[in-house]
């Protein structure tokens, strides 16, 4: 597929066939997938296949009251989980939400669940010391989650960068064993997509670049 169709065309495709993605497809989404940049080319990644129906049951409970805080932000109108406005929404206000159960299945059973974590030991954290939240650790994990998002569409297949799981990574670490070091960074649930989308919207360049200074003029062609 060439370059500028598969970004193009890249979308989160969260409703999957039920077909099985063999180990190859898998392996060679991941081989190509680990050529992306990060900090020092340190590549701290690791994934970790979840194939276990126990495990894939034990994720349901962990994401749902993420993701019912979640609904509830946006019903409310907020930008959920935003770190720069409080949030309005109360406990009552996120027990009036419903989470169908065919919705939470679309991230805990589709054909391939890959859980994506980054060693903190070798991501050089810049701001760490910043008064606000952490956002450059991420630049060393998530260009190789998009890789894989990237890398799938180019074998026909289709998926989406989730994040729930992170709010529960205590939990998330002990049911996976994974070390203090590392972080949870995204869950990338990946099949055949029930539908194909390729007229993706979004804003023109001149509607997020400017010209020098944040309210310099905007950039055109």
């Amino acid at each position: 597929m060439e370059l500028y169709e598969a970004m193009r065309t890249t979308f989160a495709a969260r409703q999957h066939r039920h077909e099985t993605i063999d180990d190859e497809t898998i392996y060679r989404i991941l081989d190509n997938a680990r050529f992306a940049p990060s900090g020092g080319n340190r590549q701290g990644w690791r994934v970790v296949v979840i194939r276990d129906e126990e495990k894939r049951m034990a994720l349901g409970p962990l994401i749902s009251p993420v993701m019912l805080r979640y609904r509830a932000m946006v019903a409310a109108g907020e930008n959920p989980y935003n770190t720069i406005e409080p949030s309005s929404i109360t406990v009552e206000d996120v027990a009036n939400q419903e989470m169908p159960d065919a919705f939470l299945k679309q991230f805990t059973q589709a054909p391939v669940l890959l859980l994506i974590l980054v060693d903190l030991k070798v991501v050089a954290s810049m701001d760490a010391e910043l008064d606000r939240v952490g956002v450059i650790s991420g630049a060393s994990i998530y260009p190789f989650a998009w890789n894989i998002l990237l890398a799938a569409r180019n074998e026909g297949l289709g998926g989406t960068l989730t994040t729930f799981l992170s709010a529960s990574e205590p939990e998330v670490k002990r049911l996976f064993s994974i070390p203090d070091e590392y972080a949870v960074c995204a869950l990338l649930p990946i099949g055949k997509p029930v539908k194909q989308l390729t007229k993706l919207k979004r804003n023109p360049v001149s509607a997020f670049t400017t010209v020098d200074s944040f309210d310099g003029v905007p950039f055109e062609a």
